[in-house]
């Protein structure tokens, strides 16, 4: 018998309320950037990140026997001295963060591992066990995927005798829908197989059907929260979500022709209201009645994305300048706007936006920080301190901004870095110029 569980000390950003210089260097694939000899001089920053990221990643998936479909736990319990890990997180596959690993691996020159992952990613799309097409779940298990349909994360309480489930963790946030949709298209760009662009459309359209909202600033809202029978809708909109699906519906425009257009154009709509409302910076989207902009916290993520669009205003780069001013910390940038400490992930994205806006000195800067960061298995950590807040709540029934991030060992951290450290855009599938 299954019980439903909340657990309240998540530690993926993606279950958050809202969904949170160009250097010329060619692409190496892990081979080539493990093959430097102990007696060479110091690497530059961002190749020793990358030698460093990349190989981690392909050994994880080395590590998952066979060379059938598989997903990457998001935490790394086997390194992990701090707080006692909750069993919700144990096993836990993070669909954002396989999606990440899965670009990541791609832009590290391993597209063979990325793709075992991506196969899992592609069954999850149509092998659902409601039978839906086009929804994912926020987490699967880890591991190797052999049983159909695909399933999401659940544990056995020993205790309790009783199988668990979390309401965030079955449900479907929209930003992960479209990152998974993103990791398709740059499998399908990388082997030229249509099946991913199918796929990658079949969760576009989803979200179309499911999370479209035209009230106040328009775009798309959060997604669904809760168990099979009886999901929430999430009706705060978010503008890192909405710059997600620009990504998304742009480049599946590009493939596919003009179906996609009309998302697109409402996505960006959004992001030109919340520009237009923050005047130098994004605000993080909206309250729950979808229309009132939010300025309850700030959201680093919101910052940095943006810029990484396609043909994105060079006006948008002045966010950039206030996620310095507002999040700024410890050598890098905090999730939100109290500057408690660095969030590792978040400092990743920001070198990536340095790079890609020119400012080669300042990524080398963070690559050197996050060089700090790796954990003694290969994973960089979440946070610099051992706990960092977000300003957010984990859900809709959540009474307090409860959302919080440990330093445990990440596979999103992980592979944002690996993304930075060679220049990888995720929202075109191109490296930086």
């Amino acid at each position: 018998m299954s019980k439903r569980v909340s657990v309240k000390r998540m530690l993926s950003r993606r279950g958050a309320r809202f969904g949170r210089a160009a250097l010329a260097a060619a692409l190496l694939g892990v081979s080539t950037l493990m093959a430097v000899p102990a007696s060479a001089a110091p690497a530059p920053p961002a190749k020793e990140l990358a030698q460093k990221t990349c190989g981690t990643l392909a050994s994880r998936v080395d590590e998952v026997s066979g060379r059938g479909p598989l997903f990457l736990r998001s935490y790394d319990n086997s390194y992990a001295p701090g707080p006692t890990s909750e069993p919700a997180l144990s096993n836990a596959a993070f669909t954002y963060d396989n999606a990440l690993a899965i670009m990541a691996l791609t832009g590290c020159g391993q597209r063979d591992k990325a793709l075992r992952i991506g196969e899992a990613l592609l069954d999850a799309v149509s092998l659902d066990r409601a039978g839906w097409k086009g929804r994912l779940r926020n987490t699967y298990r880890a591991g190797a995927q052999k049983q159909r349909p695909i399933p999401p994360n659940g544990w056995w309480d020993a205790v309790g005798n009783h199988w668990g489930e979390d309401p965030y963790q079955v449900g479907t946030a929209t930003g992960n829908v479209a990152w998974a949709g993103l990791a398709l298209l740059t499998l399908g760009d990388a082997t030229g197989e249509t099946r991913f662009r199918d796929g990658a459309a079949e969760l576009a359209r989803w979200v179309v059907e499911h999370t479209r909202d035209p009230r106040g600033p328009g775009g798309f809202n959060g997604g669904l929260q809760g168990f099979d029978d009886a999901p929430q809708p999430l009706t705060w909109k978010s503008t890192e979500h909405n710059t997600d699906l620009v990504a998304l519906f742009g480049w599946l425009a590009r493939d596919m022709g003009g179906d996609f257009a009309g998302p697109e154009k409402e996505a960006r709509d959004f992001l030109d209201k919340m520009w237009t409302a923050g005047g130098d910076h994004f605000p993080i989207g909206t309250a729950p009645d979808g229309v009132t902009v939010s300025t309850s916290t700030s959201g680093l993520d919101a910052q940095l994305w943006p810029l990484l669009l396609p043909k994105a205003p060079e006006a948008w780069r002045a966010a950039l300048s206030y996620a310095e001013r507002a999040h700024g910390a410890d050598g890098g940038f905090d999730f939100n706007d109290d500057r408690d400490g660095m969030w590792v992930e978040g400092t990743a994205q920001a070198a990536l936006a340095y790079r890609f806006v020119g400012r080669r000195g300042d990524a080398d800067r963070l690559f050197g920080e996050l060089l700090k960061e790796i954990s003694p298995g290969g994973y960089l950590y979440a946070t610099r301190p051992q706990v960092l807040s977000t300003g957010l709540a984990i859900g809709p029934d959540s009474k307090t901004d409860d959302f919080l991030y440990y330093r445990r060992p990440h596979l999103g951290a992980t592979a944002w870095a690996a993304l930075a450290a060679v220049g990888w855009n995720p929202f075109t599938g191109k490296t930086v110029p």
